[in-house]
């Protein structure tokens, strides 16, 4: 599933080596996905009113079915 989302998210954005994807799992069980881009990027991740971003979950949520985890994705600063 992280290859998965690093893939989709590197297509997004103009500079693919800056993308960064961390993940750890909460004591319920959830995957926690955090997606790390250039600074001036962020925008392109997320997309016009979340569109993107929201459609890049909903892939993600749907290749997590079969693991049968819950699955969420964040897009973090760059600090």
């Amino acid at each position: 599933m992280k290859e998965l989302l690093e893939y989709l998210v590197r297509a997004l954005v103009d500079q693919p080596d800056e993308v960064r994807v961390e993940s750890f799992e909460e004591d319920d069980g959830t995957v926690v996905f955090e997606i790390g881009v250039a600074d001036d990027e962020v925008g392109m991740v997320i997309g016009k009113g979340g569109r993107t971003i929201n459609a890049v979950r909903s892939v993600i949520r749907a290749a997590s079915i079969k693991d049968e985890k819950r699955v969420l994705i964040d897009v973090v600063d760059g600090d």
